[in-house]
């Protein structure tokens, strides 16, 4: 049975996953806090535990380097469960939007078969790199701040940037040595979609805005200044208040 896009099965999954995270909240919010800070890093582990199967899966590495948002989030994770990091933690909530709509819009997934290690390897990473993000919120490890708003914009474009001219160096060397995947193709990388929006509703959006490869993601920046300052709208309210309070006393 294939996953598909936007049918039946598709949907199902989204279903499941959605009560899957669900249910583990609660799970996790009764359990004793040295037990769901175990949960959580092992949740966390998932990530890097999908990075290693397709190092090793598909048998050409330079494709499947951990250098995509989802890889690279899963390679952060387990240290913010651990650290608590402020910085790394606001990123990733925004980072972890990501892996939401890989599942939503699971172009690079729909003709895995369900049941197999693929499908698993791709799907419950996913749904655990966005839902131990919100745990992590939800449940007091990490804290909103809304003064994390230039670090999370300027890491993910300075992030994205250097992935850019991996991208780059990577095809380079690819096209100089000749580099052949399994398949019989020459190996041309696009880590975070620098290069091409390869199809993706999201990034061929932003591709109509800014009709440049590279430049065309920084109408992510647009996205970010409007929503982050929603997200953080109470906390804002509440610091501003809080100043007003102190000054009047």
């Amino acid at each position: 049975m294939l996953w598909g896009s936007f049918g039946v099965v598709h949907f199902a999954t989204l279903a499941i996953a959605a009560a899957m995270l669900i249910g583990v909240y609660y799970l996790l919010k009764y359990l004793p806090q040295k037990a769901r800070t175990i949960v959580l890093f092992c949740l966390s582990m998932m990530g890097i535990a999908a990075v290693i199967f397709n190092l090793v899966k598909w048998n050409s590495p330079l494709e499947y380097l951990p250098l995509h948002m989802c890889s690279i989030s899963a390679i952060l994770l387990p240290i913010v469960v651990l650290t608590r990091n402020r910085t790394i933690g606001n990123l990733l909530l925004v980072w972890c939007l990501g892996s939401l709509l890989a599942l939503i819009f699971n172009s690079e997934g729909a003709n895995f078969v369900i049941p197999s290690a693929t499908f698993f390897f791709f799907y419950i990473p996913h749904a655990f790199e966005f839902g131990v993000m919100i745990y992590l919120f939800k449940l007091g490890y990490v804290k909103l701040d809304y003064r994390c708003i230039p670090s999370t914009i300027g890491l993910t474009m300075g992030i994205y940037t250097l992935i850019h001219f991996a991208n780059l160096l990577i095809n380079d060397y690819c096209v100089a040595h000749n580099v052949i995947n399994p398949s019989g193709n020459l190996v041309q990388v696009n880590y975070m979609f620098s290069l091409d929006h390869c199809g993706n509703p999201a990034m061929a959006l932003f591709y109509k805005l800014i009709p440049f490869d590279y430049w065309y993601m920084y109408a992510a920046v647009i996205i970010l200044l409007i929503y982050l300052p929603l997200v953080y709208l109470p906390q804002i309210v509440r610091d501003v208040k809080a100043r007003r309070s102190r000054r009047a006393s």
